[in-house]
């Protein structure tokens, strides 16, 4: 396969669509990564579901102090103004509608929006955390990953075959090739790596790409 974005390019590129005021929930591991990439000057206001909103970034090592962290267990620093609530409160934010934007992992990813991203099957240990709130909560529901498992398998299918987080939920995927927005059902390309021909990247792909006008070269810096 051609060169691909490592899991901090594709947290950059994720973080570039999030909008000025946006509030975010960063599902645990891999999309906590996109608190790292805010744009300049651009408020984004981060939640996390053990409840706390507007924290910022992770202190230095050493400086942490474990009263302060999100729902990974990370620590965290608080911005200006930062607030403080019940677990139950914090559902009642998520469930009420009140977050634009959920980034979460995911294992497969169906054109029709389907996630599954909290079990691999009958012998893997089940986490679903807070996500089946988040992806029918948020208003936005993006995933990112790598576009393919790691024995080559897509993760961007017709169906998916692992238990369901959520149905019809997803509306764009980041991955290590491509952006791909869902839209009536379909996986329609907006950007793909410049090195990988349309035809290598749909051979990876479980489901046909769909592309509507121009799809854009994907560029991301080194970070």
């Amino acid at each position: 396969m051609t060169a691909k974005l490592t899991n901090a390019q594709i947290a950059w590129r994720a973080a570039q669509d999030i909008q000025d005021g946006a509030y975010v929930n960063l599902g645990i591991g891999f999309p906590e990564m996109v608190a790292k990439f805010k744009p300049k000057g651009r408020e984004v206001i981060y939640h996390t579901e053990n409840g706390v909103l507007d924290f910022g970034e992770a202190p230095p090592a050493g400086q942490e102090d474990w009263d302060l962290i999100n729902a990974g267990k990370k620590a965290v620093t608080l911005n200006p103004g930062a607030s403080f609530f019940h677990h139950a409160d914090s559902f009642a934010m998520v469930r009420g509608g009140h977050l634009d934007v959920a980034i979460l992992g995911a294992y497969e990813v169906a054109e029709n929006g389907d996630l599954a991203n909290w079990s691999t099957g009958p012998k893997s240990v089940p986490a679903v955390g807070g996500a089946m709130d988040l992806v029918h909560g948020a208003k936005r529901v993006c995933v990112i990953t790598d576009h393919v498992t790691k024995d080559g398998k897509p993760k961007l299918v017709e169906r998916c075959s692992l238990p369901l987080t959520g149905v019809g939920c997803v509306t764009t995927v980041y991955t290590s090739l491509a952006v791909v927005e869902i839209i009536d059902k379909r996986f329609v390309l907006r950007e793909k790596l410049p090195s990988i021909s349309m035809e290598d990247l749909q051979a990876v792909t479980g489901a046909k790409l769909v592309v509507e006008g121009a799809c854009k070269d994907l560029i991301v810096p080194e970070v």
